[in-house]
């Protein structure tokens, strides 16, 4: 069985240096894997890197270019180019520990499944920020829940792009990635895969450390995106919009009424008071149990920080979509 690791990146050099370090450190022997580089027109110089780099490693690498098209093609495209019987999905900024492909390699052999979805950790390396990212998208008390993990979930869990694979005929039979979806067009492979029958299995041991965005502006951003894509998903499968994910819009909307209302009532005063009071003692529950975790006052104090950027950014996504798709109809 031969794996070829799929890379879509744009204008993220400076991250692959790092993704390549640790896959060439695999306990996995290197002719057994393969790495397909779909650049999605980079301007910094990813190509060269490539071509520098090259005859240094020991495992095989495929690059390609074409123009700026979006993750999901340049995902398509990499499928279509590679050699291997199963394909793996890794993001760009995310480091494969040495144990990560023999883990992949072994439960595709024994286990004789069709796909699969890796967790996503946080390394002592990592900035406070990173950790602290890290922390409120994996944890049961944010939105780990949702996003699902080996016998505990809130909602159906699907594979994610950063950290995911299939064997090639079910690619062969489903066909490639969506690419109108900027973000959220891999739940939607990973919708299409489960609904074509394919056995797939969340793997706890096949971890990705995983950086995400390194500022709260771009980590804002993205996650304003994941908000509006979780609305565009729902229109395709109304099974892949469930009712936790509008917790944070209704967080914003109730918070809005309160506001408005605390200025004519006293009553809606005591109540806001009340539910401020809740959501700061939960702040700061967060704000412990992450010190548990990572040891580090700083990424403790951060947690709430990016916490309230998270459910801010996304309930307005799904808002603003929303909105957008009412007028349209």
């Amino acid at each position: 069985m031969k794996l070829s690791i799929i890379v879509a990146t744009y204008n993220r050099k400076h991250e692959l240096k790092e993704l390549f370090e640790s896959l060439q450190h695999q306990t996995l022997p290197p002719d057994r894997f393969e790495i397909v580089v779909i650049d999605d027109g980079s301007t910094d110089g990813t190509g060269q890197y490539i071509g520098e780099i090259e005859s240094t490693v020991s495992f095989g690498i495929q690059y390609h270019y074409h123009q700026n098209k979006g993750p999901g093609y340049a995902r398509t495209l990499g499928m279509e180019q590679a050699n291997g019987d199963v394909f793996i999905f890794i993001d760009s900024d995310c480091i494969a520990p040495p144990h990560y492909l023999q883990t992949i390699a072994d439960v595709f052999q024994y286990r004789q499944i069709d796909a699969f979805g890796g967790p996503d950790k946080s390394s002592q390396a990592f900035s406070p920020w990173d950790k602290a990212v890290n922390y409120v998208m994996t944890s049961f008390l944010t939105t780990g829940g949702l996003r699902g993990s080996s016998g505990k979930m809130l909602a159906r869990y699907y594979p994610r792009s950063f950290n995911m694979g299939l064997r090639r005929e079910v690619f062969e039979k489903i066909g490639g990635f969506g690419s109108i979806y900027h973000y959220g067009e891999d739940i939607e492979f990973s919708h299409r895969i489960i609904e074509s029958g394919a056995r797939v299995e969340y793997i706890e041991d096949a971890f990705v450390y995983h950086k995400r965005r390194s500022s709260p502006v771009s980590f804002m951003k993205q996650v304003f995106k994941m908000g509006k894509a979780r609305i565009q998903l729902g229109q395709i499968d109304r099974s892949m919009l469930e009712p936790l994910h509008f917790i944070p819009s209704f967080f914003l909307i109730t918070l809005f009424v309160f506001v408005v209302g605390a200025i004519v009532s006293d009553i809606v005063r005591v109540l806001f008071v009340i539910v401020l009071l809740g959501f700061l003692i939960f702040c700061l529950y967060l704000t412990i149990d992450g010190y548990r975790q990572s040891r580090d006052p700083l990424t403790a104090i951060l947690i709430p920080i990016v916490f309230c950027i998270q459910i801010a950014a996304y309930g307005t996504g799904m808002i603003a979509e929303g909105i957008q798709t009412l007028r349209k109809k």
